[in-house]
Formats: C-alpha cells, structure tokens, sequence
C-alpha cells in the first residue's frame, strides 16, 4: 500500500485498500468525527486512506483546503518538459474537490484521536510521521512541521530495535529532508542505520539474518542517498573538496546495501541509484553510466517512478559531466517531468538545475531561462535564513515537548501510589490545600480496613496486597465522579467528598461499607472477613488541612472503639460550639425540646448504631468567655473585622472591581457606650485598630526573561507567603526553570510548554469566556502567553490559531466563534489589521496585541503593527503594547468574569 501510495499508483492504492477494509471490524457509517476510534488497525487504515485523497486532490490540482494550488505551480500548468509537454491534467469539479478535503481531514483527525489513546510511543511516532508526509503533500508545511518534532519526542533512544521503529526513524528522516533540515535527517537516517547493525549482530537463524539484511540494506541505501544529495549541494555550490568526503561514504554504503541484497529483490535497483549517484559525485563518469543506463531500463516497466526519476537524473548529469549534453538533455528531462507528475520536489528542483545548467553551457539563453525562472521560484522557500530559522524552532519545539512529557510523568509518579494506582497521601494533602484555600467546605472520610495485620499474618502479604487494591476499587466504584478516592498509608485511605455534607457523606459511606462487608472475599484465597471503619468530618470556617484530617481521624479511633465495622460521623452540633450560632442538627437532637436550654452538647460522635448524646457542662467550665470561633481548631481565631476608612467608589471601580460604597464610620469622639456588663474577674483587653491590608486583585506576574532559575524560583516563593490566595504566574521562563518549578511545587504547577509560561498556586474556578485569535504562526507564543494568563486569572479560554488574511473564513462561517465569548483577544504582527476587521463583526469588547513578528526590517520591531492598531478608526478595541500577551489576558479576564458574574 505504501508503495503504491509513494509511486502514485492511486487505483492500485485504493484496491490495496478495500483488501484491507474488508479484514478490519466495520466502521461507524455515519460519521469520522465522532468518538475517537480506539483501533490501531482502523487508524492505519484511515491514514492511509487520507494520503490517497490528498494524492487525487494534489493530481486534480486542489490543496487540502479544497483550494486551488498557487497559480504558476508545476499542478498548473503541468511538467515543464519543453521536448514533449503532456496536456493539462483533468480537474475534478470545486465541490467535489471541497468534499473530498473535509472528508480527508475528518479521517486524519479520527486517526490521530486514535493514535493518541495508544500506549505505545512507537505506533504514536509512527502515525505522526505519516500524517506529516500528508500535510507535506497538502504543502502545510507548519502543521508538517508540528507533526514531526511531536514524532521525533516519542521516539526515545532507549527504545529496542524493531523494524517498526526503523521503518520510522527513516520515514522521519525523508520527512525532514523535504523541510530543508537535512542535517537532522541525516541524524535519524544514521540512528536508523545503527539500528540494523545491532539487529544483524544480534539475529539467531538463517531466516532471521535474511530479513534483518533486508532492512540493513533499506536503511543504508537511504543513508547513502541523503549523503549523495548532501555532496550534490556543496557541488553546486562550489564546494568539491566538502562533497567528496559525503560521496565517498555514500559509495561505501551503497556498496553495503548491494552486499547484503540478492538479485531481483526489492531495494536492489534503488542500492545501484545511489551507487551510480555516488559514482558521478567522485567522477567515475563511465562507470555510473553503464550502470545508470541498466536501472533506466529495469524502472521503465517497473512502475516505480520515484526509482525512475532518480536514475535519469543521475544519468543526465554523468552525461552531461562527461560532455555528452545533447543525450544529457533527454534523460534530465525525463526526470523533470516524472518528478513534476508525482510531487518529487528535491528531485524537481536538481532537475530543474541540472537543465539550466546545461543549456548556459550550451549558450542557448532561450532554453535554459524558463528552467532558471522555474528553478529560483522553487527557491525562494530554501533561503538561509529560513532554514537556520526551522532548524531552531525544531530543537527548540521537540526540547519543551520532552520537558512537558518528562514533567508530566514526574507528576504522575509523584502523586500515584504504585500498589493501588489511586492517589497518594502528597496528592490528597495538595488537594485538600486546594479546595479549602478556595473556600469550600468539602467532607472527608478516613477509611480503616479492620484487623488488616490479621488479614496479612493468616493469607501472606501478596493476598494483603490484593486485599488492599480490591478495597480501593470498592471505594472507587461507590464514590461519585467528583469524589477523589487517594491511599493515605498502609491500611488508611482518604476520600474527598466536594460539596457535601456529613451527613450525605454518612449515608455514601454506609453503602460502601455494606457493599465491602458483602463482598466475596474468597476468590482472593481470603477466610477472615474484611471490613471497614470509616470517621467522617466535614470542613468548617477556621479549619484547613491538618485540623480536618484531625477531626475525621478522631471519630475513626471512636468508630473503632465502638466495635469497628462502622460509620462514623461528627455533627453539626460539636463542630460549633457557640450557644448562639443555630447550628443545623438532626430531628432527632431537635425534639430535645425544653432540655436543651440547660445543657450544652459536647463532641460525641453519631452513627448509624450510635445517638448524638448531650450533657450538662462542666462546673469548671460554666463562667469561661463563650467561644465564637468555629472549626476544629481553638487556637484558628480570626481578628474582629476592622471597618476600614471609607472612600468615594471611582468609575473604574466598577471594571476594576473597586470596594462597594460603606457608610461612614462614627466619629472617635462620639463612641457609643454599651450597657456596663456584670462584673468579670478579667479586665477587658485593649482594643487596638489596624488597617486593613489592600487585597490582591489577581496573580502576581514574575518575569523570566533575564532571571536565572534560582531567582525565578525565590520570587516564587515570595509571592506564595505574601499572596498564598492567589497564583504566582511566570511567563517567558526557559525550559529549566518551568522543569524546576514542577519539582518544587508539583501539584500547585499549572504549566504551559507553548506559551513557555507556569502558575504556581491555585487557580479560580472559570467563570466567563475569553476568546483569543491569532493572526499566523509567527505569533503564536503571545497568544500562548495570553490564553495562558487568562485561564490562570480565572476564564474559561477558547483559541484559533491562524486566522489573519484569506484565512478568515473559519469566522466567518462559524460566527459563535466571535458571538460566545465576554472577550476577544486578537493577537498580530504582519496581520496587523485583523482587529479591526474582527471589531466590525461583533459587539464583544477586543483587545489588539500587536507583536513584532514580521518580514525584515518592514515590522520595525512591533512599531508598524502598534501603530496599525492605534491608528484604526473600529470602535470596542483597545490596544496593549508590543508582545505584551500577560496584560492582555489579565484584562480581558477581569472583563469576562465581571459580564458572566452580572
């Protein structure tokens, strides 16, 4: 099928196809884009398909956009072969062309789901390349782009052998080639070629070697390939002494390769190519000749036309070096036009040089102009500057996809108990922080698995070790979504119940421990029963991690004193001590009736076996000052709110989220007397008035550009003691120190490769809707940066990337995308004007973010989008400065959670 594919052969492909669709399980008739497919074979299959529609649709003319090609291209107007021009290719119809585009990337997204829900990093890379030869094909080239560096961070040195994974790193290399990075895909050719080597060495029986030299001689046949093309180049460019030494080792490659294959198989024409390619690199005309001319004659039935184009351009330029040009022209020409007529751009473009080249020779200006215009418009994209820009952006993109993945696995081995996979006790405690940092009031149960040690002595610690990974599914499975079951230690776990009080905590945990006492134990080899014990407390104002935990753990150890195999839970009643505070309690503590004017209830806990219990208070404790502070802990007091001086409320109030209007406070010289109270053994204490301190009104920015990771990491901190309520956002920050900040705050990290930005601390609950736009790819870090920064601050954020110029028409089509937002955020460099255009499509407040991401020196750093935007006459926008993508997201949050909020 790949082969097919590759040499155009598209009727063959989509037979090849059917084959395999009639051997798969049926897919979903209706529908690509539903729910991701799960089967590896099926997204094969789907990529494969992909590819043979953007063949036809690349055949016919089209783009994957269902757009026609540029004007002037090879598509166009067809092979520049001016012995014989073939007439122009038929074009199918523009909707038809439109239908087989959406249905094409319908299947590469099917696909890519698909490949991204397996586990195995090899098939990932594998389908990721494949999908970047697509793009390649549609000429996507930065999507190609992101699919290939996404490939290259799968594909880690310690991966074992296999062919798949040579199969893939060669792919991968020919990917790279036709971005222009030829040194890297000579990186990933010669790791591919070193595979095989530790394959051949390693290869058992006969049948065994045979395959493995086989592929041997794949990898080292393109190896030579890439290192020839490598020597073509510096040839060109004036550089003999630099190519010989690529041309010598392509020779004693391709001299491997020939070793290793038998005549007639596949792969031993392609070896003699590279071999006759090598031959006219170091000047051995004659010999690269006769050994040309054989494979010309052997291709010419075979169909395998990128074979054919290979072998006349190498005998073109042996007879051309050999001062033969008339018999020259006519292979060259051949070349050009099969490499033309199947999408072959390198081959395209030596052709295309090769035949300039020889008609200057023959001072025939009429004939080698049209090869030289052809030539240096194919060009115009393999600048310098351009390919040292791409192989930056390529180290740079794979570097922080590593990082975010080795982050991300540092954190799932940091929060995951190995035994259960639930999480641990550093992830519960992080959670916990979390939620009562926010204000909620969750309930906790503490779950003991009764006599666990008798368990362990009478079954062997393996049985106890699947004792304890059945209890935890048990609790699992009983739980709601929004639960959070974590392994506390040993025969503890934690469950973490948002938004619930204790006595629905009472009544979920109850059923759990029925469900566990019911349980058929004895398929695990276990005779003693298990049960449980479970203490329940539910979080109260005052309270935070420690004392919560405190409170359930103590109604634990009453529950097992009790009798064990019991719920337990503390009331309402205990957890507020006031007289006065009207605390919600159980019918039946309040049919208590006139009794409970003379006591006071103290902490006993209540069950479903045990009754909430009231005493009289002790006689030592009856003229105690009352104790009005709630929760667990005594000693959490807050201070007496202190009415501060009060203000005139401003109009930017009212956007800034300014403090209310108060009433005056009384003058200190006219203080109103209370009634005196009885006499008291203690004076009263002083009163001592303190200025309210200035709240935050958001998180605190710390910039990493110019900081080293050490001070980064000691301004976070800082900002973490002053503000603990809010996040400590960095932005810019090199791969290092986001790496180091997800090792010292782990779970209060929310990172973001792209915008190379982290929050530390937590993070508000969305509320309102931020849409940021962004012009083209050279802006994406700023408008990384500014999604980032809003969904820290507190919005739910929606992005789309690539939207400036003719590109416009996914708004267009799709107005919610302008509509279901609070606020936009339109971010553009040489697209300057595309706030302006988006303006006078909705009513929604924009926010302009020029960038200094332009061509030459035309951009002037920034200035010349800035002033765009500044000078535009669009009402609703306003403009930040230059690259200045944190501003942008704070403000535009700050508008979306003050219109969701009204």
């Amino acid at each position: 099928m790949s082969s097919a594919l590759t040499n155009w052969q598209l009727d063959t492909a989509e037979t090849l196809l059917r084959e395999i669709d009639g051997e798969l399980p049926a897919a979903p008739v209706d529908d690509h884009s539903g729910a991701p497919l799960t089967s590896l074979a099926r997204a094969w299959a789907d990529t494969l398909r992909a590819e043979l529609l953007v063949r036809r649709l690349r055949r016919a003319g089209y783009s994957l956009l269902g757009d026609p090609l540029v004007e002037g291209g090879p598509e166009q107007e067809g092979p520049l072969d001016q012995h014989d021009p073939d007439e122009a290719v038929d074009r199918d119809s523009r909707s038809e062309s439109a239908t087989q585009a959406a249905l094409a990337i319908s299947l590469v997204r099917s696909a890519r789901a698909a490949f991204d829900a397996q586990d195995d990093d090899l098939q990932r890379a594998a389908g990721l390349v494949r999908h970047a030869r697509i793009e390649l094909l549609s000429r996507r080239v930065d999507a190609a782009m992101d699919e290939a560096v996404e490939a290259a961070s799968l594909l880690d040195p310690a991966l074992p052998p296999s062919p798949l994974l040579v199969h893939t790193l060669s792919s991968l290399a020919a990917v790279l080639a036709d971005l222009e990075l030829m040194p890297l895909a000579l990186d990933y050719q010669r790791r591919a070629a070193d595979l095989t080597a530790e394959a051949i060495s390693a290869a058992g029986t006969d049948s065994e070697a045979g395959s493995v030299d086989a592929l041997a001689a794949e990898a080292a046949t393109r190896l030579a390939a890439l290192c020839a093309e490598v020597g073509e180049g510096l040839l060109d460019d004036g550089g003999a002494d630099a190519a010989a030494p690529h041309f010598a080792e392509a020779r004693v490659l391709a001299v491997r390769a020939l070793g290793q294959l038998h005549p007639g198989v596949p792969g031993l024409l392609d070896a003699q190519v590279v071999h006759g390619w090598a031959l006219v690199g170091l000047g051995e005309h004659a010999a690269a000749r006769s050994l040309l001319t054989s494979v010309v004659s052997a291709a010419s039935g075979a169909e395998e036309r990128a074979l054919l184009a290979s072998a006349e351009l190498g005998l073109g330029r042996a007879l051309r070096r050999s001062g033969d040009p008339r018999a020259a022209d006519d292979h060259l020409a051949t070349a050009l036009a099969t490499a033309t007529e199947h999408g072959l751009p390198r081959l395209r473009r030596a052709a295309l040089r090769e035949l300039c080249t020889l008609h200057a020779e023959l001072d025939d200006a009429a004939r080698a102009l049209p090869y030289l215009q052809a030539y240096l418009a194919d060009e115009l994209d393999r600048v310098d500057e351009r390919r040292t820009r791409w192989v930056e952006l390529f180290g740079r993109r794979k570097s922080l996809l590593e990082t975010e993945r080795a982050a991300g696995q540092l954190r799932r081995q940091a929060y995951e108990d190995p035994l259960t996979h639930l999480p641990n006790r550093r992830y519960a405690e992080a959670r916990l922080d979390g939620l009562l940092s926010a204000g909620a009031l969750p309930a906790l149960a503490v779950v003991d698995i009764d006599r666990f040690k008798a368990i362990n002595d009478a079954a062997g610690h393996p049985t106890g070790d699947a004792v304890l990974r059945a209890v935890g599914q048990l609790l699992v499975d009983g739980c709601r979504d929004t639960d959070e079951v974590c392994r506390w230690a040993g025969d503890e776990f934690v469950i973490l119940l948002p938004d619930t009080t204790s006595e629905q905590a009472e009544r979920a945990m109850e059923r759990i421990r029925r469900s566990i006492a019911t349980h058929d134990w004895s398929a695990l080899g276990v005779e003693v029963p298990v049960r449980i014990s479970v203490g329940i407390a539910q979080a109260a104002r005052g309270d935070d991690r420690r004392t919560l935990f405190a409170a359930a753990d103590g109604v634990l150890y009453d529950a097992k004193r009790a009798g064990r195999d019991r719920v337990v839970r503390l009331s309402g009643v205990t957890q507020t001590r006031a007289a006065d505070a009207a605390p919600a309690v159980d019918d039946h503590v309040a049919e208590t009736g006139p009794a409970a004017e003379e006591t006071t209830p103290v902490a006993v806990p209540t069950s479903s076996t045990l009754r909430e219990v009231t005493a009289p208070l002790p006689a030592d404790r009856e003229e105690q000052p009352e104790d009005t502070t709630g929760g667990f802990a005594p000693l959490l007091v807050e201070p007496a709110d202190v009415e501060p001086p009060a203000r005139l409320r401003s109009p930017l109030d009212e956007l800034f989220g300014g403090p209310s209007t108060r009433p005056a406070a009384q003058p200190a010289a006219d203080p109103v007397v209370s009634p005196a109270p009885a006499p008291a053994a203690v004076p009263p204490p002083a009163v001592t008035t303190v200025a309210a301190p200035v709240p935050a009104t958001g998180p605190d920015v710390i910039w990493g550009t110019g900081r080293s990771t050490e001070q980064v990491l000691a301004l976070v901190r800082e900002a973490r003691r002053e503000h603990p309520a809010h996040p400590a956002v960095v932005v810019r920050a090199s791969a290092d120190t986001l790496v180091a900040l997800a090792t010292e705050h782990d779970a209060y990290t929310t990172m973001d490769a792209a915008a190379m930005s982290a929050a530390v601390g937590p993070v508000p609950e969305p509320v309102g809707r931020v849409g940021v736009l962004c012009a083209s790819s050279g802006d994406t870090p700023i408008a990384a940066e500014a999604a980032f920064v809003a969904r820290v601050t507190g919005t739910e954020v929606v992005r789309v990337d690539d939207v400036g110029g003719s590109r416009i028409h996914p708004l267009l089509t799709d107005r919610s995308l302008l509509t279901d937002v609070d606020c936009l955020i339109v971010v553009a460099g040489l697209d300057a004007a595309l706030a302006s255009v988006v303006s006078g499509l909705t009513e929604v407040p924009v926010v302009a973010v020029p960038t200094s991401a332009g061509q030459g020196a035309s951009s002037f750093g920034g200035f010349s989008a800035l002033l765009t935007m500044l000078n535009s006459a669009a009402p609703g926008v306003v403009v930040s400065n230059i690259d200045n993508g944190w501003s942008a997201g704070v403000f535009a949050a700050r508008i979306a959670r003050r219109t969701a909020e009204r």
